[in-house]
């Protein structure tokens, strides 16, 4: 899977996205202005209803924008961008092999090259003694391995994340979000990361992009100073982290409270 290379390089210029037209419509990003580096960990946080999906879901090319321009620099890699949801997504009638595999036989890769690259997506979420298994056979958590290995195997430029530990237990989610940041820095993936928390943005990310209530702008954008290799348990018992939350949080605090009270309406 080439993994000793970086990821893909993002420029998202001036870009909107409205939802109907009239005076029904709701404009759910608003003139969104980024520029997402190779290899880079970016977390979008914000309040419900904010564009965080809205963007991603851009990203992915699973919808379009209504205004501006993006442009995705992933030259040398098998496929632009890969996506993980909350749920894994995993076909049930698939064990894990075939699961993972999928992408690679859609796209017609030659059978010992799928199996090689297969064998290694595997390795890297821990997922080898279980590739015979149904997704029915496994934890919640291992679900959600084997949808990161299928969308590691495809050889994305980028790797596009929708809180995809949400609906998992705290530790089941500890573990998953120390495991993900390994593989992060082992492959040097582009990685955009949706969430609420504001501790799993100072665990994960290399930057984190706060979002205003809908209309969804960026209000401010911060730089996280933890090094790498990083530790996602000893690193909530820094003073810093618990500081830099704090400080996120009162950054965040009206817009949640804006959304909250618009939805009331």
């Amino acid at each position: 899977m080439a993994l000793e290379r970086r990821g893909a390089s993002i420029d998202i210029v001036s870009v909107d996205k409205q939802y109907g037209i009239g005076p029904n419509a709701v404009i759910a990003l608003d003139h969104i202005d980024l520029r997402i580096e190779s290899g880079e960990f970016l977390c979008l946080l914000g309040p419900s209803g904010c564009g965080k999906s809205t963007l991603l879901r851009i990203l992915a090319n699973l919808d379009h924008q209504t205004g501006g321009e993006i442009g995705v620099d992933a030259a040398g890699w098998d496929v632009e961008n890969a996506m993980v949801f909350q749920d894994s997504g995993l076909f049930p009638w698939m064990d894990v092999e075939t699961n993972v595999r999928f992408g690679l036989d859609t796209r017609g890769v030659p059978r010992e090259e799928a199996r090689k690259r297969v064998d290694e997506a595997l390795t890297l979420v821990g997922l080898t003694r279980f590739r015979k298994h149904y997704p029915h056979q496994l934890s919640g958590g291992m679900r959600q391995r084997g949808a990161i290995a299928r969308a590691f195997v495809t050889n994305p430029g980028m790797l596009l994340m929708d809180e995809p530990f949400a609906a998992l237990d705290a530790q089941n989610r500890t573990i998953l979000q120390a495991e993900l940041v390994r593989m992060w820095e082992q492959t040097g993936k582009t990685v955009i990361y949706v969430t609420h928390s504001i501790e799993e943005a100072l665990l994960l990310g290399t930057r984190i992009v706060v979002m205003t209530a809908q209309p969804g702008r960026i209000k401010t954008i911060i730089n996280v100073p933890f090094t790498h290799p990083r530790d996602v348990v000893t690193l909530q018992a820094e003073p810093e982290f618990g500081k830099l939350k704090l400080d996120i949080w009162r950054v965040l605090e009206d817009e949640v409270n804006r959304a909250r009270a618009e939805m009331a309406l």
